[in-house]
């Protein structure tokens, strides 16, 4: 199989899942007993990363490690984003590495190089701000590799409308502009699941703009940001799927795997378990 769009699918339909857990680190909220037996920072990320795989690996179809909580540490963050992918992999996990890489063509192949041309990740975050020919790199090598992208379409938080928003002179919105260049280039990657292995970022705090997008974009799988921590809720994703209940993968991060925090619950290891079952429960329910 060598076609993203087909392995998320085949990976949602054996998980019974379309749930994605975002493995965003944070020190000061890792648990005691993982800190206190660690003796760095990215070891002690590393284990509790580890930690949360273990878990949760038989309940979602997918991670996505945020590059951004590991760089903070140098190269021994870089070290420890790698070494999270490879044992996500190692438990049979789909790993989209949430990067949000863009850049004019010669760059862009470098990124596409790094991420797509290895046995790292699976799929990767793009930007397309810079134009298509930024995202050409990545689609090719996608094409070569049998990795995906998620283009940043319409994404979760309050001050996307700044810019994805705006009306052009043909009356449409910014974001619906770029859905049809992603329909368009989305065309390259069909599998036989009748997705594209080119995705869209549509996040979860936007239902109105979704069900829109999702019209523009029936053969897309939507990588949804913004469930949990964020506010959005099982029921208003409805429309995020197609009538057949396929084409979204649904993300949280702090809501899963610091569910630990909530007073009521004292072992950390059953919280995060019981908050993707409920996840699951929840979500299956309305797609």
């Amino acid at each position: 199989m060598n076609n993203f769009a087909d392995k998320l699918m085949e990976s949602i339909r054996n998980k019974k899942s379309c749930v994605c857990v975002g493995l965003d680190p944070k020190i000061d909220l890792i648990p005691v007993e993982i800190l206190s037996s660690s003796k760095s920072p990215t070891q002690a990320i590393y284990n509790f990363n580890k930690a949360i795989i273990d878990i949760i690996k038989d309940d979602v179809a997918a991670v996505k490690p945020q590059s951004a909580f590991y760089e903070k540490y140098l190269s021994a963050g870089v070290q420890c984003f790698f070494d999270t992918i490879d044992y996500a992999h190692q438990k049979g996990l789909i790993v989209i590495a949430d990067i949000k890489r863009s850049d004019i063509a010669s760059t862009a192949e470098a990124y596409a190089e790094a991420y797509l041309k290895n046995s790292y990740a699976d799929s990767i975050t793009v930007n397309p701000f810079l134009g298509t020919d930024s995202l050409e790199p990545f689609i090719k090598s996608c094409q070569e590799n049998g990795k995906g992208l998620f283009v940043l379409l319409k994404t979760s938080n309050p001050g996307s409308k700044d810019f994805q928003d705006v009306i052009l002179q043909n009356g449409k919105k910014l974001y619906e502009l770029v859905a049809e260049k992603i329909d368009i280039l989305g065309k390259q990657l069909i599998g036989i699941s009748g997705f594209s292995s080119i995705g869209a970022v549509v996040g979860a705090t936007f239902p109105q703009e979704a069900k829109n997008i999702r019209k523009l974009l029936p053969k897309t799988f939507f990588l949804v940001p913004g469930y949990g921590a964020q506010g959005a809720k099982a029921e208003d994703l409805k429309d995020y799927f197609n009538d057949d209940g396929t084409g979204a993968i649904i993300n949280a991060s702090r809501s899963i795997i610091y569910a630990y925090k909530n007073p009521q619950e004292k072992n950390w290891q059953d919280a995060i378990k019981y908050a993707v079952q409920e996840m699951n429960t929840q979500i299956n329910n309305i797609r």
